[in-house]
Formats: structure tokens, C-alpha cells, sequence
């Protein structure tokens, strides 16, 4: 199989590159993707949220009325849920949403999310060095040129400053750092721009063995 390929844009001269087979050429694990970006969103989710059970509220410490003789329902506490400002039956407290993923199962994911678009041809390197200020125009001239479809992902890393600050107000796109590369990013992007500077940090990122830290 031959080695993937990613057309250089912004650069002054057209080129491809050759990508690492390893991780831009790897197969693709439909589960092990889902898995991986359930465990991403999970990851998301604050588990903060919560409500006084019985136990919990306040007041109610004498039984509201005798046991008998009233015509009314026995009743032990105002503190049960029936009763207004009772506590609440079952109620959700706060907890986690993490789901364990192994290590080597997310950089397979990875590999599997990039690799969908190697094959795909909706992979591009960017040349930092071609975004001397900051421009959005110039950002979105390159991105309409290149002719993909949105959304899209944008990789630099942090010293690339004026990269970041030309593409992250252009409709339906997200930039990043390849520290912060999730599985669920990858797959919601329609298009992967990756600057150069950034793609040895993403590989690393991806990579079988340990991972560089960006």
C-alpha cells in the first residue's frame, strides 16, 4: 500500500508531503471509534447536578398531626415528597460519566479518525510561516481555495499565534492544539488542516509507542 499524501497549502510553491503509514495509513475500527468518542463526550459532562432527597430537607421533625382520629392520612414528617416542599423521590445527585478507554485503544482511534481522512483527501498541512499577521480574509481565501467542506478542524500549536488568531473566526470552524486532539473532533470535522509544525506533535500523539508531550 502506498504511503499516504497531503498537499501543502499556503506555501509558495505547491507540494505533497508524505505522511507516517503508521498512522495516517492505519485501519479503521468502527467500534473502537464509537467507544472512544463516548468516552470523550462523557468526559464532557459536569455530573453536577443534584436535589435533596427526604433526608436532606429542612424542618419536619414533629409528625404533623396524630396518628388517628383526624380523617386525614397518616403522615410521619412534611419532609416526604408528597408534600409541598418535601424532598424529592429518587433524586439524582452528582456523580461521573467516565468511561475507561485503554490508552493504546485511543491512539488507535486516533490513527483510525486521521486515517479516515488521508483516504479521504480531506487532509491538509498548512504553512504557518505564510500567515506573517493576523487575516481572516487570508484564512478564509486558502480554506475556499482548497474547496473542502466545513466544518473545520484547524491543528497548530500554541507558538503559532497569528495561524490561530486568522482561522478561529471563520463559520464552522474550530482551531486547536494537538494536545487538546480529541477522536470526537476529528470525526466531526469534514475537513483536517494541520500545520506543518504541528503534524510531527500529532503523529507523536497518535503514534503506537509512548506518546511526545507537545
Amino acid at each position: 500500500m502506498a504511503a499516504p499524501k497531503a498537499q501543502v497549502l499556503g506555501g509558495k510553491t505547491a507540494k505533497d508531503v508524505t505522511l507516517e503509514a503508521d498512522v495516517f495509513g492505519a485501519e479503521v475500527n468502527a467500534h473502537l471509534l464509537h467507544e472512544t468518542v463516548r468516552a470523550e463526550l462523557n468526559a464532557r459532562r459536569a455530573g453536577t447536578r443534584g436535589a435533596k432527597t427526604r433526608g436532606l430537607v429542612s424542618g419536619g421533625r414533629a409528625k404533623p398531626w396524630r396518628q388517628k382520629g383526624t380523617g386525614r392520612a397518616r403522615a410521619g414528617t412534611i419532609r416526604a415528597p408528597h408534600f409541598t416542599g418535601g424532598g424529592v423521590a429518587f433524586a439524582p445527585t452528582m456523580r461521573s460519566f467516565d468511561v475507561k478507554v485503554n490508552r493504546k485503544a485511543r491512539r488507535q482511534a486516533l490513527r483510525g479518525a486521521l486515517s479516515q481522512h488521508a483516504a479521504n483527501g480531506t487532509l491538509g498541512l498548512l504553512d504557518g510561516s505564510a500567515f506573517e499577521t493576523p487575516s481572516t480574509k487570508q484564512a478564509r481565501s486558502l480554506v475556499e481555495s482548497w474547496g473542502k467542506a466545513t466544518p473545520l478542524v484547524v491543528v497548530a500549536t500554541d507558538e503559532e499565534e497569528t495561524l490561530i488568531k486568522s482561522f478561529r473566526n471563520l463559520p464552522r470552524s474550530l482551531v486547536t492544539v494537538p494536545s487538546e486532539l480529541e477522536v470526537a473532533t476529528v470525526l466531526w470535522a469534514k475537513s483536517l488542516l494541520v500545520t506543518e509544525a504541528a503534524l510531527p506533535l500529532v503523529q507523536a500523539k497518535a503514534a503506537q509507542g509512548k506518546a511526545a508531550q507537545p
